[in-house]
């Protein structure tokens, strides 16, 4: 009897100190919390503006955006850190290579800094500018979204701003009147030629293929062989290049109002065309011109009741103009200073991982024929990328910007920029990466993701794929318009969803794939670690981070835009994913756990 108690503690200790054994085990494997400096960031940036005593899975949006606070998301915020950062390479002595192309870029800056001169010179620059400049560009102020109940309220108040331009140009007040009354005429007529957009999608006439001599013939009052060739200097161009043209309706009716002024109104059209001209030089003028600019957004923001677009200081603002027209010269810079090799391996590992999880997909899409599928890998498999910015030599900087001439007056060298920069179309990203895997995947692995996949939109379109089993696509796109169409829409007061297909499929696609491709990698490293004092398993914060890129504040959006309100965006893709339901134990039939998914791609 002695014998058999003794065993059974034995056996209860061993019991016991296994369990001990095993807790300490699976909390000394399980995910640590970040300590490095950019995770405490990163978690004052998430507590700051998540609201947790929402239910995630009811309202993730508020859960993760929910004290948020004005009209920037993630992206905007990020895009001002970039900007301090550039500000700082473009403000440090000694930061450039002397005599080379480089060099044009820190001069620019300082002198768009210099306000001191840029006030003294006054209007002056801008009349010589007007008398040296033939054709400059039409501006269509008014949007095609305005009600007609406060038109005539925002007609007055163009007539103001124009007024304000002519007589700070020097102009006679009565005839600048006169003149500012036609130049609205004009605008007005224009603004009547513009078409919705879902009207030109359902005409077929979105955009058209048509050759530069067509298009002459069939808009003759403006030489399109010229204005494009000095457009896409050095590509030579002729009369038989074919073009994509956009609304090209428009183009003839205002070819056809353009030839009517001609005859009857020409100095009337010419002033137009230079009220159009100081608008988009104002960035470049004194203040007197600048607030007048500010007083018009001003009014217009309050008869539109539209948020305003938050004033910025005078170095943000040079930093943009000198970003537009150096992009190359200062994404180089930036990559050498923010971007150290390690970060450029991670974001190759990253995107190669959300290439790779897009190939595996391919393979199940129900709908895709086998040759569409093969095709499709293929395009996939041939994808190249540089990560960090393109490679900018001082050499190649001094030949790409021979062409910039920084002229005596900060708007000479304006005018010389927006010249050259016409004839460039570059694109590279500034931001930089944060070594966390689970926001990485979260947030740039599914922007990543959402670009790979809109290489794929045009399949998707009617008659886009006539080999692919068009019952079941057309059976997955309907699903995925009723999937969306279940949520409300807080905050929006005008939403149409007929024309955000494309995002909203590409959205819920992206989502998918960067969970797989996040799941497969947690499957070959170890280590992952979470936010401290966050309260988020490392999946949660996947989830988190997909939607922190989309907080931004809920407001009307502009009827041109293709993707839905922020709300959709992070509501329509995460109820898509069984894992999100799973890993915030949703019940069923919880908003975001839905009886049905969809599978599209």
């Amino acid at each position: 009897m002695a014998r058999r108690l003794i065993m059974a503690v034995l056996l209860l200790g061993l019991l016991l100190g296994s369990s001990v054994l095993l807790f300490y085990i699976f909390r000394s494997c399980g995910p640590r919390p970040c300590e490095m400096p950019m995770c405490w960031h990163l978690l004052d940036h998430y507590l700051a503006s998540g609201n947790t005593s929402v239910a995630p899975c009811t309202d993730f949006f508020s859960f993760s955006c929910g004290k948020a606070k004005g009209t920037s998301n993630s992206f905007q915020a990020l895009a001002e850190e970039n900007k301090s950062r550039l500000r700082r390479i473009l403000e440090t002595p000694g930061s450039w290579h002397l005599g080379s192309g480089e060099e044009k870029a820190f001069q620019f800056y300082n002198s768009c800094m210099d306000t001191s001169a840029i006030e003294a010179a006054g209007a002056g620059p801008l009349r010589q500018v007007i008398e040296e400049i033939d054709q400059p560009e039409f501006d269509i102020p008014l949007k095609q979204e305005q009600e007609q109940k406060i038109y005539a309220q925002i007609v007055r108040e163009y007539l103001t701003y124009l007024n304000q331009l002519g007589t700070l140009l020097g102009g006679d007040p009565d005839k600048v009147q006169e003149h500012a009354f036609l130049s609205i005429s004009i605008t007005s007529q224009l603004f009547q030629f513009l078409r919705p957009l879902g009207r030109q999608q359902a005409q077929g006439k979105l955009f058209q293929l048509i050759t530069i001599d067509q298009l002459q013939e069939m808009a003759p009052a403006i030489d399109w062989l010229s204005c494009l060739q000095a457009t896409f200097t050095p590509m030579s161009l002729s009369p038989s290049q074919t073009i994509v043209v956009h609304d090209l309706d428009y183009l003839k009716d205002m070819s056809q109002l353009v030839e009517k002024q001609l005859l009857s109104h020409r100095d009337f059209l010419q002033s137009h065309m230079i009220f159009g001209l100081v608008g988009t030089l104002s960035p470049a003028l004194d203040s007197k011109f600048e607030e007048a600019h500010r007083s018009l957004n001003q009014k217009l923001w309050e008869l539109t009741e539209r948020p305003p677009v938050p004033a910025h200081p005078r170095w943000m603002k040079c930093v943009e103009d000198t970003g537009d027209f150096f992009e190359p010269t200062l994404a180089a810079l930036f990559v050498r200073e923010a971007f150290s090799p390690s970060t450029r391996s991670a974001a190759m590992d990253l995107f190669t991982a959300i290439k790779d999880a897009l190939i595996t997909r391919l393979r199940r899409v129900p709908w895709m024929d086998e040759e569409t599928r093969k095709k499709a890998q293929d395009r996939v498999t041939q994808l190249q990328v540089k990560m960090g910015g393109p490679e900018w030599e001082p050499a190649l900087a001094r030949q790409k910007y021979s062409d910039v001439h920084l002229g005596p007056s900060f708007l000479q060298s304006f005018l010389s920029g927006i010249r050259s920069r016409q004839a460039r179309i570059v694109h590279s990203s500034l931001q930089p990466f944060l070594h966390h895997r689970a926001v990485n995947f979260g947030a740039a692995g599914s922007i990543m993701a959402r670009e790979l996949l809109h290489i794929f939109d045009q399949l998707l379109l009617p008659g886009g794929c006539p080999a692919c089993d068009t019952h079941a696509l057309e059976g997955a796109l309907l699903c995925l318009e009723r999937h969306y169409a279940a949520f409300p829409l807080y905050g929006v007061t005008s939403f149409n969803s007929s024309h955000r297909v494309l995002e909203n499929a590409a959205d819920m696609g992206a989502l998918a794939m960067a969970l797989q491709a996040y799941n497969k990698m947690l499957l070959w490293h170890r280590g992952e670690t979470t936010l401290p004092n966050l309260g988020l398993t490392p999946q949660q914060l996947f989830f988190r981070s997909y939607a922190q890129v989309m907080c931004s504040k809920l407001s009307t959006q502009d009827s041109q835009d293709t993707h839905s309100p922020p709300t959709l965006r992070v509501h329509g893709p995460l109820s898509n994913i069984p894992a999100f339901a799973r890993h915030f134990h949703c019940p069923r039939g919880a908003l975001l756990n839905p009886s049905e998914r969809c599978q599209l791609w």
